[in-house]
């Protein structure tokens, strides 16, 4: 099972998510648990949409890290 790195960001109306290795996917909800949701629904028809025209599924490549921050 391949594993995509997903951005999640603050809005000033909700939040948005983008997943870097699947160009074109964006989502927006009112709630952090709606964009998840919304992002995971996402990802399966974009991958889905792109087996069925044939082109190629992209490999992850992205990488996320939580970097500290001294005080």
């Amino acid at each position: 099972m391949k594993e995509y790195a997903v951005i999640f960001e603050k809005t000033e109306t909700g939040w948005s998510a983008y997943a870097p290795d699947l160009p074109g996917l964006g989502v927006a909800g009112t709630t952090y648990e709606e964009a998840e949701q919304l992002i995971r629904e996402g990802i399966e028809f974009h991958i889905e949409g792109l087996r069925a025209d044939g082109e190629p599924v992209p490999e992850p490549t992205t990488r996320v890290a939580k970097m500290p921050i001294p005080a």
